[in-house]
């Protein structure tokens, strides 16, 4: 006798949207991460991150009391505590710090960005951007205005006033393209950010142990040790990223390259910035300038043994990467392999 519950199509109860597919959640209603926090509340958490990094970026200058370096265009007699104070150390003897003061902060957002993993990528990085922005913008608005009002009418404050804003503009934005690759998704974008970025962490080390305990009291080894440092920081940027497939060996180049060319510029930089015998006078500093490049960048300056270091450390732990592993793919496999058999 057939079953009469059988063949019934009755009704089909509506439950209400599923909680499993994507596509049914209600309109208007936020998607909420694991932690429960929404695209809101992750992007001002992102926007805090860029603020705290940027502050993180100034705070060997800020930690010194933070008073404008004496200035040779000053509109008046000063001693060093009758200086304004200033959230940037603005002086032309001080090129590369504001460049590292600058860019370290921002970097290290893209840093911890990377190390957070938020669910939304995009919206996080634009957060951060944002807090590294604003208080990049707010440091240079204030120092430039202090400066402002203490030089001495003429063209050639203008002229310094001019070369030394254009400076920081683009340190910040250096900063900012700092920040996205080392956020990015992509290994080898970050590793060319950490090439990009090596040198200037090392010259923010250096700046921070020179504020702090004076030009004189750094021991000989730890000044020596900057040298080697960005190096070193290559090299473990180049294992993380690994080479395979062989298309990475480009990255390797490329970051080789890096650690040749910047530490050269920011030699040239440094010295032609602090001959004031040439300064105002543009094709004498172009000269002077190439002349310093080029032999920073010949036999002499000593870029080879860095590239070295960097390249042995990249292949070891590149090698070491690899070896680990296979091994654990091999735990895996054998893991597996029991599990079907029990």
């Amino acid at each position: 006798m057939e079953d009469p519950a059988q063949g019934k199509t009755g009704p089909t109860q509506d439950t209400g949207p599923s909680v499993t597919d994507p596509t049914s959640r209600r309109p208007g209603r936020s998607i909420r991460t694991p932690a429960g926090r929404g695209p809101g509340a992750e992007a001002g958490l992102a926007v805090l991150l860029g603020i705290a990094a940027a502050l993180v970026g100034l705070a060997p200058w800020l930690l010194t009391g933070a008073r404008l370096p004496l200035q040779n265009l000053w509109a008046y007699d000063a001693l060093p505590p009758d200086m304004p104070i200033t959230f940037l150390p603005l002086s032309q003897y001080r090129g590369t710090t504001i460049v590292a003061l600058l860019t370290v902060g921002a970097a290290a957002a893209g840093v911890a960005l990377r190390a957070w993993k938020p669910a939304r990528r995009g919206v996080t990085t634009a957060g951060a951007l944002c807090g590294v922005l604003l208080v990049h913008v707010a440091a240079t608005v204030q120092s430039f205005s202090a400066l402002n009002d203490g030089l001495a009418p003429g063209s050639s404050s203008a002229l310094y006033f001019a070369g030394l804003l254009g400076g920081t503009i683009a340190a910040i934005a250096a900063g900012a393209l700092a920040l996205l690759m080392l956020a990015a998704r992509s290994r080898v974008v970050a590793t060319l950010g950490v090439g990009c970025m090596a040198v200037p962490v090392a010259s923010w080390l250096a700046a921070a142990a020179t504020f702090m305990a004076g030009a004189d009291a750094v021991p000989v080894s730890i000044s020596m040790a900057w040298r080697w440092l960005p190096a070193v920081l290559i090299g473990l940027a180049l294992a993380w990223c690994g080479f395979r497939p062989l298309v990475r060996l480009l990255v390797w180049a490329a970051d080789a390259a890096l650690l040749w060319l910047v530490p050269a510029l920011f030699t040239s930089v440094n010295y032609v910035l602090g001959t004031r015998i040439h300064l105002g006078d543009f094709q004498e500093m172009a000269v002077l300038s190439r002349q310093i490049l080029a032999a920073s960048l010949g036999s002499s300056g000593g870029a080879g043994p860095n590239i070295l270091v960097a390249v042995i450390i990249g292949t070891a732990g590149a090698l070491l990467l690899s070896v680990r592993g296979r091994k654990k793919m091999r735990q895996a496999n054998l893991a597996d392999d029991d599990g079907r058999t029990a």
